[in-house]
């Protein structure tokens, strides 16, 4: 089943994500409705977060990507830690499907190393590098509460501030479901 996401400025987006153990209710479905959900907005990666759920689990799935150094890349992270970071910070153009119309240089490492469980709850101790660590740790910021405009100098959030207030007022042109934020 295909999901909303939910777009910037709603509060599930800001919250630092919970573990979750091997007997959450229905983790496979929800597994398999993420992955129909990312490929249906042509996505490469996409956080619990970002369809309303305050947990641990993302997915990554790079075989839309058009760059060949990059290859099929597929794989479910539950309750994932990154417990290192490393090389010389590089910038690459970053957007995201909660925020959808806006993208940014942004600076992150090269390499990490990830520690987390796949879908059967192995649990794996991983280096990962290039695009697959950005991606990763685009990833993970969403389930510690961080989105990748969080990652921009203060000048650049003021020149974006209209274009982010309009995706969370639903100002946006998206070929997918989206939810945005309850107005009070």
């Amino acid at each position: 089943m295909i999901l909303p996401i939910v777009a910037f400025g709603d509060p599930v987006l800001k919250k630092k994500a919970v573990d979750i153990g091997m007997d959450y209710p229905n983790l496979q479905v929800l597994i398999d409705n993420m992955y129909q959900t990312m490929r249906h907005a042509s996505g490469v990666g996409l956080a619990a977060p970002q369809i309303g759920l305050a947990i641990r689990l993302f997915i990554v799935d790079t075989s839309t990507m058009e760059d060949e150094k990059v290859g099929d890349f597929s794989q479910v992270f539950i309750n994932a830690v990154i417990e290192e970071e490393k090389g010389e910070l590089w910038k690459y153009n970053e957007g995201c499907l909660s925020i959808p119309g806006v993208r940014e240089d942004i600076y992150r490492h090269p390499n990490i190393k990830l520690t987390y469980y796949d879908e059967q709850f192995v649990k794996h101790s991983k280096h990962f590098d290039g695009v697959i660590a950005r991606i990763i740790q685009h990833e993970y910021d969403h389930i510690e509460g961080v989105l990748f405009t969080d990652r921009i100098s203060v000048l650049r959030k003021r020149v974006l501030k209209n274009r982010l207030a309009g995706v969370s007022k639903g100002i946006v042109n998206v070929d997918y479901k989206m939810r945005f934020p309850v107005k009070r």
